[in-house]
C-alpha cells in the first residue's frame, strides 16, 4: 500500500470515529482523484473498507458505553434493505452520474453538518420503532447507489428525528453504516472487481484510525470538528462536480 492511500485510510477512519461517520464520503472522490481508481471500483472498494472501519468502531463505542444497540439495529435494518436497491441502481449508472449525484450530496453533507446541533444540546424525546425505519431506509438506498456509509446523513438524523444524544447517535450510527455498507456490496459483487490485495490492507488502517478517531473525539469539541469537515466536504464536492 502506497503512501497516499495510507494516509487517506486513516484519514477515513479518524472522521468516521470522530464524527460517527463521513470517512466513506471522503474515499470515493479521493479513490477515483488520487488513486485513479475508476468510480464503480472506488465505490465498491468504498462500501468494503467502511463495512470493516464501521464495525470495529460500533465495538469500540460498545465497550465505552456509547452505543444505543438497538436502535441502531433497526435503522441499520431498514437501510440494508435500502442499499440493496440502491447498489442494483447504481451498478447500471454511468460513472459521471454517479459521480454528480456524489457531488450534490456532499453539499447537502457539508449543510447538515454545520446545522447539526452541537454536542451537549438536550434532544427531543425517543422516537419510535417506524421512525426510525423510516430514517434508515432512504439513507441505505444512498449508501447503495453512491457508495457512501451516510453517516454525514445518519447521524443528524437520529439526534432529529430520533432524539438521541449527539454521542449515542454517532455510536449507533456505525451498526447502520456497517449493515449498510455489507448489503451494498450485493449489487456490486460479480459485476464491479473485487480488488482484495487493495482493500484488506486499507481496511486494517482505517479500522484502527477509527478506533483512535472514537477515543480522541470524545476529549475534541464536535463542532469545530464538523464545521471542518463541512469545507472539506464543500471543496471535495466542488473537484467532483467539475470532473464529471
Amino acid at each position: 500500500m502506497t503512501l497516499t492511500a495510507a494516509a487517506l485510510a486513516t484519514a477515513m477512519g479518524l472522521v468516521m470515529g470522530m464524527l460517527g461517520g463521513g470517512g466513506s464520503i471522503i474515499a470515493v472522490p479521493a479513490l477515483t482523484i488520487f488513486l485513479q481508481f475508476p468510480a464503480k471500483e472506488a465505490v465498491v472498494i468504498s462500501l468494503s473498507v467502511v463495512a470493516i472501519a464501521a464495525a470495529v468502531g460500533a465495538v469500540g463505542n460498545f465497550a465505552r458505553g456509547t452505543l444505543p444497540l438497538a436502535a441502531g439495529l433497526i435503522v441499520g435494518a431498514a437501510a440494508t434493505a435500502g442499499a440493496v436497491v440502491g447498489s442494483y441502481i447504481g451498478a447500471g449508472l454511468a460513472d459521471a452520474t454517479q459521480l454528480r449525484i456524489l457531488g450534490v450530496v456532499m453539499l447537502v453533507a457539508a449543510t447538515l453538518m454545520l446545522w447539526r446541533p452541537a454536542a451537549g444540546a438536550v434532544p427531543a424525546a425517543r422516537r419510535a420503532a417506524p421512525v426510525l425505519l423510516a430514517i434508515g431506509f432512504p439513507l441505505g438506498i444512498l449508501t447503495g447507489l453512491i457508495g457512501v456509509g451516510g453517516g454525514f446523513l445518519i447521524v443528524p438524523a437520529l439526534v432529529l428525528g430520533a432524539g438521541l444524544p449527539m454521542r449515542e447517535a454517532a455510536g449507533a450510527s456505525l451498526v447502520v453504516i456497517a449493515m449498510a455498507a455489507v448489503s451494498g456490496l450485493a449489487g456490486y459483487v460479480g459485476r464491479t472487481p473485487l480488488n482484495l490485495p487493495f482493500i484488506v490492507p486499507f481496511a486494517l488502517v482505517a479500522a484502527g484510525a477509527t478506533l483512535a478517531g472514537g477515543m480522541v473525539g470524545h476529549r475534541l469539541p464536535q463542532r469545530r470538528l464538523q464545521q471542518v469537515f463541512a469545507a472539506v466536504l464543500v471543496v471535495l464536492a466542488l473537484w467532483v462536480l467539475l470532473r464529471s
